[in-house]
Formats: structure tokens, C-alpha cells, sequence
């Protein structure tokens, strides 16, 4: 079973609307997005088409800022002045705030993810790990509010340089919240550059199985790994993970293939990019299949 293809918005080359209008046309049951994104105005840009299209889900996420935003932070006190700068925050007034203000714009939010949180501490974990759990309380009570569906947590390297193991995340939920908390999904890269992710589920381990044997939604960030990828990949991988296919459709198909991987983020800026996706996931590769083009990037 693959990944079901969703929206990431992170690095679409089209206008926003229209890539969002074509993914849930074509069948998009979530897109992700964030308040930074799109220099600060993704959001509103996302509004319409969210309305035309109530049962598609949102994902946004916490933490980062544009200068614009953070200046509006330390307007209204919700932010200090000397840290506007870092253009990141975990302050759980600030998250709250935010929180508010991209479900106002963007309508409503079904997770908010906790953005890339490794950011803080600088490796002290005990550090990272008490702002985490201050934050996960921030956003429990916007959840219990019925303001937000739930909250997860998206990393980028989180996962591969141990700041946190998806156990250690539910012990912060049950400690900010009790055992009803709202945790409900984690994101990270994966792609055939990460693709220690795949390694570790495929071996029935790692943040990907331990999220889906606790219930936790999982989402793939990166798979084309920002569009690197298509320049790495020689035809004859291409042809090893499926004959017959383009880099594209290879890649994203190495991606989906992950074992847990519940929803694959794709940046489709056209039709023939979502129409792709979904057919790069239509047929997966088998577990087996997954390990050999892995064997060839990093033989054993």
C-alpha cells in the first residue's frame, strides 16, 4: 500500500490557488502548508479554494515567521523584541497567536504541526524537550477549544539526529495533557537522498512505524527533495525502480513505497504534475523491490 499523494506547499512554482484548485480536483485529501510560506501570504492565498472545497483537510504548522509577522508579534507583546529576529519561536504565547491568526485566515485547521522544533536548544535535548511540552500545552488548549483539530510535530532532522523518538513525543502529550491528548501526526523528509526513514520502517522500527502503531497520521515531506533529485538520478536507477518510468514518477514512487507513510506531500504546480503523482503511486513497489534500489544507493 502506498502513500496517498497530498499538496505540499512549500516550493510551488504556480500560483497558489491554482495548484491548490487542481490537487483537490484531482482528488487531494490534504494539503499542507504553513504561515512563512509564500513570504507570509500562503494563507490568504489558500482561502478560497478551501472554501470551494470543505472536505479537503489543512495542515499548517507553528513556530517559524517572516520578519513581517514577527514585528506584529512584538507589537501586540506576544514576542520580545531582541528574538523577533531569529524568526523562529516555540514561546507558547506566540504559538497561540499564531495559531489564531492562520485559522482565521485560512478557515479552519485540522493538525497544526510544531515546525521543526530541533531548531531550539542548539542539542540540549532536556532544553528542546521542556519547550516542547509547554507547546504541545498551548496547543491542547486550542484543540479542547475546538479551534484546531490537533497538533503533531514536523521536523526536518529531528528524527535522524535524536532530538526526539516518537515515544518521547506521546510522554510530552501525556505530560501537557494527560492520556487524551491531541497528538496526532508527525512529517519528516522522505525521499531516496533521506531515505533513512525508509530503511528503519521497512526493518519494522524507527519514528514512522512507532507513529503508526500509536495511531499518529504520518507525513512525508521532500520527496523530490526540493527537485534535487531529478538531477541526481541516472537513467539506469530510474529504470531499476521501474522500467519504462520518468525520474519523477521513480522517485516519488521510491517515496510512497515506505512502509506507515500515511500521506506523501507533493509540490504539484500543474495537472500533469498531480496526474504524475498519482500515478507514481498508483502500483507500489514491494518491500522487497523497496530494499534492492536502496541496496544500489548504499549497498550493504
Amino acid at each position: 500500500m502506498t502513500a496517498e499523494p497530498a499538496l505540499g506547499t512549500h516550493r510551488l512554482r504556480a500560483a497558489t490557488a491554482v495548484a491548490a484548485r487542481t490537487a483537490c480536483e484531482g482528488g487531494s485529501r490534504w494539503i499542507d502548508t504553513a504561515p512563512n510560506y509564500g513570504g507570509g501570504t500562503i494563507h490568504h492565498d489558500l482561502r478560497p479554494v478551501l472554501e470551494e472545497f470543505p472536505a479537503v483537510r489543512v495542515a499548517t504548522k507553528t513556530g517559524f515567521y517572516t520578519r513581517a509577522q514577527g514585528a506584529e508579534a512584538v507589537d501586540v507583546g506576544v514576542l520580545q523584541a531582541g528574538l523577533a529576529s531569529a524568526r523562529h519561536s516555540l514561546v507558547p504565547g506566540f504559538l497561540d497567536w499564531q495559531t489564531r491568526r492562520s485559522t482565521t485566515d485560512l478557515g479552519r485547521a485540522d493538525i497544526v504541526f510544531v515546525h521543526n522544533p530541533e531548531t531550539v536548544g542548539h542539542g540540549d535535548r532536556d532544553r528542546l524537550h521542556t519547550e516542547l511540552r509547554a507547546a504541545f500545552a498551548a496547543l491542547e488548549e486550542l484543540a479542547c477549544s475546538g479551534l484546531i483539530g490537533g497538533y503533531g510535530v514536523a521536523t526536518w532532522t529531528g528524527f535522524t539526529e535524536d532530538a526526539f523518538t516518537t515515544p518521547e513525543l506521546l510522554t510530552l502529550a501525556r505530560e501537557a495533557a494527560g492520556p487524551g491528548h491531541h497528538l496526532a501526526a508527525v512529517q519528516q523528509p522522505v525521499s531516496l537522498v533521506m531515505a533513512h526513514p525508509i530503511t528503519r520502517a521497512l526493518d519494522g522500527h524507527g519514528p514512522l512505524a512507532e507513529a503508526r502503531s500509536a495511531g499518529l497520521l504520518t507525513f512525508g515531506s521532500a520527496p523530490l527533495h526540493g527537485g534535487e533529485l531529478l538531477d541526481l538520478v541516472t537513467p539506469e536507477l530510474v529504470e531499476f525502480i521501474r522500467p519504462n518510468t520518468s525520474p519523477a514518477t521513480a522517485c516519488l514512487l521510491a517515496a510512497g513505497s515506505c512502509p506507515g507513510l500515511d500521506v506523501l506531500l507533493v509540490s504539484a504546480s500543474t495537472r500533469d504534475h498531480w496526474n504524475t503523482a498519482v500515478a507514481a503511486l498508483d502500483d507500489p513497489l514491494t518491500d522487497t523491490e523497496l530494499r534492492n534500489v536502496l541496496d544500489v544507493l548504499a549497498p550493504r
